[in-house]
């Protein structure tokens, strides 16, 4: 699969199979947990993935592209690039648990 894609992007296709990466060029994002069922606060966002191999990892917690938080003293607070949500940037009374990553299934 992984020489499908690459060839279809060298040859400037970007649709199709060509629009994702290769497999194994882009790992999982690891990140704190968000049940199913938890409303999430304003500013805050749910980020779903798959494995290569196509196994759901639980949704991460990731900053909305437009939020900015403020600490107490209502200064902006400095958020990874990546915008994953570190657990002590988590919001108050947020579950604090990492999601796992499946292994690979067998071939």
């Amino acid at each position: 699969m992984q020489e499908v894609i690459t060839r279809l992007q060298q040859n400037n296709v970007t649709s199709g199979l060509a629009a994702f990466s290769p497999p194994g060029t882009r790992p999982p994002k690891i990140g704190l947990a968000v049940p199913e069922n938890l409303v999430l606060p304003p500013g805050y966002v749910r980020h779903h993935q798959a494995t290569d191999d196509g196994q759901r990892i639980e949704a991460i917690l990731m900053f909305a592209p437009d939020y900015r938080p403020l600490d107490a003293n209502n200064q902006p607070v400095e958020i990874p690039a990546d915008r994953v949500v570190p657990s002590h940037l988590a919001p108050p009374g947020f579950p604090v648990r990492s999601i796992t990553i499946p292994p690979p299934r067998p071939q």
